[in-house]
């Protein structure tokens, strides 16, 4: 039986967890080492039940959430200057910082070579290259929704109305109501799998908005592995 992926709110917090049935008698809640919430339950336990007992135990969760986090690793903010890594589709690229007449960005052999007029300005360095991943986001992004779409039997009953590219705080991705499909501009910097998780994961939103057992049923037909794709871009991006 796959691991079913549910949430419930908290005053104005979302607490998500993963529900794996086993043969036991009891209901026990852990917080890993990730920060994510582990609910191991009995496999005819109902989900309300299940619900009600992750509420009950919701402030010691993020007791142990917030313990956990401090220790979590933090992409340091990048200052955009020669040498610095970045990330592209999963790999690290070095950037190299080249004085031009032109402003043009592109990947050479391991780098992501800047082209500028002002070298020294790392606001003007900062601005070039946020564009080229502005870019490469839209075009990869369509091009990896055409792929994603001829997952489900009737693709274009799941092809959304837009795709919007935004820098997002907290999610990767969302579908709207009106089946416009937003994704996080620093999704570009994942593995293939994991920009094809997130896109797929909000295709199906299409068809089930919310997080049930139907959505996840639907989901784990489409994308069999998708919780470890969903682990990948957890650990790519971290």
């Amino acid at each position: 039986m796959m691991p079913e992926q549910h949430s419930i709110r908290y005053g104005e917090h979302r607490i998500d967890f993963t529900i794996v049935r086993r043969d036991r008698t009891t209901l026990e809640i852990a917080v890993e080492p990730d920060a994510s919430v582990v609910v191991a339950a009995p496999r005819d336990a109902q989900l309300a039940a299940i619900e009600e007992k992750v509420r009950k135990r919701a402030a010691w969760i993020q007791r142990q959430q917030r313990y956990f986090i401090q220790f979590l690793p933090r992409t340091p903010d990048r200052q955009y200057v020669a040498g610095e890594t970045h990330l592209y589709l999963g790999r690290q690229y070095r950037l190299k910082i080249v004085p031009h007449i032109q402003a043009t960005v592109k990947l050479v052999r391991g780098f992501i070579v800047v082209q500028t007029h002002r070298p020294e300005r790392t606001e003007v360095t900062r601005e070039l290259v946020e564009g080229w991943y502005r870019q490469r986001a839209h075009v990869k992004f369509l091009e990896r929704l055409e792929v994603n779409l001829l997952r489900f039997p009737a693709p274009e009953d799941f092809r959304p109305r837009g795709l919007i590219v935004r820098q997002l705080r907290q999610r990767w991705g969302s579908m709207s109501p009106g089946s416009r499909l937003l994704l996080n501009r620093r999704l570009i910097e994942a593995p293939i799998d994991a920009i094809d998780y997130v896109i797929t994961h909000e295709l199906c939103h299409i068809a089930v908005p919310h997080h049930g057992a139907e959505f996840f049923e639907l989901l784990g037909l489409v994308l069999p592995d998708w919780s470890m794709r969903k682990q990948r871009l957890e650990r790519a991006m971290a």
